[in-house]
């Protein structure tokens, strides 16, 4: 009862961190940062199972979303799983301090769910990555018990957020839990199979369909430059990754973070826990997280160290295009300081059982009048100490939020909750209506938006998610003076097209474009408009425009097969279905401590 009654505090302390973080967020409608995206009742299409030929980044967290907004409203869905994060975060981290104590518990989930990582992560957009991120602390400790029974079966439930969020979750949870269960000792052989085993068939969904898009894998080297982890702190580029920070977009640091003194503090507050980590934490599963972390870290500084060296590693395999964005591998450093963290309030605070010894001691040679006053020495001693441990162990359980006050109230005002333009329902219901077959080409050809009634906030063009057809858009992403080439095959073959000053109509008739959208510069002077001659002006608002191209031709995205999405699917559900199917009496240690009896 005690262990559940510490996980209840410890979630809705996460509760709290969310609403705080949030802030007017929480508000009807949605919220648009960067890559999250979220809309109105959105529906299952080829696009949701990665089977239009674009790169499955989205696999499986839209169909998750999808799947959800069918019973609940979309925009409840977006604030429910954003709160989650914080819940998972804190409960996961506290979860991992051997301490039957609160306070160290909460210290180690406030720092773990409110720091310059998940700020910066969240500010990007990248709630799905945020998903497997909040629940890293539980996957250290089911990999540390991986081999025992019933492991494999646990391992599989920890990872389902992980699942949920997709390749870049799942890649930082590998890191983690094949590093820790490589150092399982005798039994490293099962645990490591088990592990790598759960991770394969989670990854089914979008491992599958990336691999057999005709593309195959992407992997641009000139991103390494653009994605590469950057100086947020004084302490340049390395220095910021180990205070967790150092994305590679700087619009996404959250205001006046980087400042010399607040700098200054988290440095301090980051290598106090990492301390406390090595001089306390030394069985196995610690050294393997230990080993995680340095790994983690030395992926992270890739780019902005040795970045010629991950450009000739692209080159070779495309598939190395995934330590581009190097910062995401922090992560299990964030796990290791959480649980410093934790562990140092522990032994600060920890109360001095000699204190009575002492008292005793002085009995004996004192006599009546000397028993009383050592007594009473001890005793206002005693108090004192545990007086000033409180007031560490709540300096330790507020100083995030106090060091990183701007993450609050929505990042300081950068969130906000919007509603769709009535123009976009009305395109929507078009396009739904029109029996003809053919896709929807979307302009300006850029991937991201800054639209007005979003507050002019940056977020990804929300109609690949909000249209049911086909929706073609560049996704070639301009950082600076770094052009990263598109990933969709359909946008690379229409480049030069649009690109040109040359009439458009006939050309995307033949490439089988049904509808063009215009969903920012709709102006009448936009010179799109006279390259459309001969399409038809169905929709002509200030917040999309929209024309209709007559016969066009077929068109195939030439993706995977769909056999292959449902074959990966029923493999993944089948096997998180068998994970839950265990003795009621099991079920009851899912959040309980991961790693009770094992002492760091």
């Amino acid at each position: 009862m005690m262990g559940r009654g510490r996980h209840g505090v410890a979630a809705i302390t996460g509760v709290v961190l969310g609403l705080l973080a949030i802030g007017p967020g929480l508000a009807p409608g949605f919220l648009l940062s960067y890559d999250m995206v979220f809309v109105p009742d959105p529906v299952f299409t080829k696009m949701t199972f990665g089977l239009t030929g674009t790169v499955p980044r989205h696999v499986p967290s839209d169909a998750f979303v999808t799947a959800l907004a069918t019973v609940l409203p979309a925009g409840l869905v977006q604030k429910l799983v954003l709160l989650a994060i914080f819940v998972m975060a804190c409960t996961s981290a506290a979860s991992l301090v051997p301490s039957q104590r609160l306070a160290p518990r909460l210290a180690a989930g406030v720092l773990y769910a409110w720091n310059p990582f998940v700020a910066e992560r969240l500010l990007l957009g990248h709630w799905a990555f945020l998903l497997g991120y909040a629940a890293l602390p539980w996957v250290v400790g089911a990999a540390a018990r991986a081999a025992e029974p019933g492991g494999g079966r646990r391992l599989v439930r920890v990872l389902i957020p992980a699942a949920i969020g997709g390749f870049a979750a799942i890649a930082i949870s590998a890191l983690a839990a094949l590093s820790v269960a490589a150092v399982a000792g005798r039994e490293r052989g099962r645990a490591l199979a088990r592990t790598a085993a759960a991770l394969v068939v989670l990854s089914l969904p979008w491992l599958v369909t990336g691999w057999l898009r005709p593309a195959g894998m992407p992997g641009d080297a000139a991103g390494v430059d653009a994605f590469a982890a950057r100086a947020d702190t004084p302490f340049g580029a390395v220095g910021s990754l180990l205070l967790l920070g150092g994305a590679w977009n700087g619009e996404t640091v959250p205001a006046g973070y980087g400042a010399p003194v607040t700098a200054a503090a988290w440095a301090l507050l980051v290598i106090a826990a990492v301390v406390a980590y090595g001089r306390w934490c030394r069985t196995a599963w610690t050294r393997g997280l230990a080993l995680a972390a340095a790994i983690g870290f030395v992926l992270a500084a890739l780019g902005a160290v040795v970045p010629g060296l991950l450009r000739w590693m692209i080159e070779l395999w495309p598939g190395f295009a995934v330590l581009r964005d190097g910062q995401q591998y922090v992560a299990p450093l964030a796990v290791l300081v959480a649980a410093g963290l934790g562990v140092l309030v522990e032994r600060v605070t920890r109360p001095k059982a000699a204190t009575a010894g002492t008292a005793a001691g002085a009995e004996a040679e004192t006599g009546a009048a000397g028993r009383s006053a050592e007594t009473g020495g001890a005793a206002r001693s005693a108090s004192r100490t545990e007086t000033a441990g409180a007031v560490l162990a709540i300096f330790a359980v507020v100083a995030p939020i106090f060091l990183l006050p701007t993450l609050a109230w929505g990042a300081a005002g950068r969130f906000a909750a919007i509603d769709y333009p009535a123009a976009w329902a009305k395109a929507r219901e078009t396009v739904r209506a029109d029996r003809v077959p053919g896709d929807v080409l979307v302009l300006p050809w850029a991937t991201y938006r800054s639209y007005p009634w979003n507050g002019g906030r940056t977020s990804l063009d929300a109609l690949p998610r909000y249209l049911d057809r086909r929706v073609i858009v560049s996704d070639a992403v301009i950082i600076g003076p770094t052009t990263i080439t598109a990933e969709d095959p359909r946008a690379r073959r229409l480049d030069a097209a649009v690109r040109s000053a040359a009439p458009l109509t006939e050309a995307l008739r033949a490439a089988g474009v049904r509808y063009v959208a215009l969903d920012a510069e709709t102006g009448p002077g936009n010179p799109v408009r006279a390259r459309l001659a001969g399409a038809s002006l169905v929709l002509d608002d200030p917040d999309l425009v929209l024309y209709r191209i007559d016969d066009p031709a077929e068109a195939s995205d030439g993706g995977a097969p769909v056999w292959s999405a449902v074959l990966a699917w029923s493999i993944v559900i089948g096997v998180i279905l068998w994970s839950f199917f265990v003795p009621a009496s099991t079920l009851t240690t899912y959040f309980r401590h991961p790693l009770r009896g094992r002492a760091p």
